[in-house]
């Protein structure tokens, strides 16, 4: 990514690491608009970064996508890097055998589908450029599983999947395929994070992060994630399994 020169669109935006690397990039001359479902968090977001825009998007919402970044590429036709960010997370309790299926539906309809469906409405666009980039969100949880949150660890799984074969089919065009895989982060994605002495500082993250997308990285992995990216190749995914999740 060319920081200084780049219109990056941020799904998810309003908060979290989205809101953090908004900020980041708006910060070094990049144009920035974020996007998200509650418009006053935006709205406070662009507040307090003049200069920033947004709009209002619910990547669960399939049948407003289009337009929305339809309207997004109209008001700004510079537009070439997309971070598809827009995430939820939440605990699941699957042995009595009481599924919540809604919130299955919402987990894959946000974290999954909502960032193919993106892809398919800005890519015509984007591919128009000399030079774009789009970015899809996994997590350290795409590669070893936490079993207290199982469907968003598929998702996750299947976003590092999707992003691997976009990369290939999008090889040769102007536009670039970069995964972000995120460790627990002390943000509000879920109850206690903020808090965890063990999710890494939001600040540190964004920082080391967006040294990796400036050296031109295809994987965007801080050296804290790497202990569940890793454990497949360093063949210790049994043990790494068994640290996140406890002996069963």
């Amino acid at each position: 990514m060319n920081t200084a020169h780049d219109t990056v669109l941020i799904t998810g935006g309003g908060t979290g690491i989205g809101r953090a690397m908004a900020e980041a990039l708006h910060a070094r001359g990049t144009k920035v608009i974020i996007a998200g479902r509650r418009p006053e968090v935006l709205a406070e977001v662009c507040a307090a970064n003049p200069g920033m825009a947004h709009a209002v998007l619910d990547v669960a919402d399939s049948a407003s996508i289009p337009a929305v970044v339809s309207q997004i590429v109209a008001d700004h036709p510079g537009l070439n890097a997309v971070i598809s960010n827009a995430g939820i997370m939440r605990a699941e309790t699957l042995s009595a055998g009481a599924f919540d299926l809604g919130l299955v539906d919402e987990t894959v309809a946000i974290n999954l589908l909502g960032t193919i469906r993106l892809a398919a409405a800005v890519l015509p666009h984007l591919l128009q450029q000399p030079s774009a980039t789009f970015v899809t969100v996994s997590s350290g949880l795409a590669f070893v599983p936490l079993a207290a949150t199982p469907t968003y660890s598929a998702t996750k799984a299947a976003i590092h999947s999707w992003t691997q074969s976009l990369r290939t089919q999008l090889a040769g065009t102007s536009v670039r395929v970069i995964e972000w895989a995120p460790p627990g982060v002390a943000t509000d994605l879920m109850p206690g994070h903020a808090e965890d002495p063990r999710s890494m500082p939001l600040a540190d993250f964004t920082a080391e992060s967006l040294s990796l997308f400036e050296a031109g990285h295809d994987a965007v992995l801080v050296e804290r994630v790497k202990f569940l990216s890793g454990a497949e190749a360093r063949g210790d995914y049994a043990a790494v399994y068994e640290a996140l999740n406890g002996a069963h």
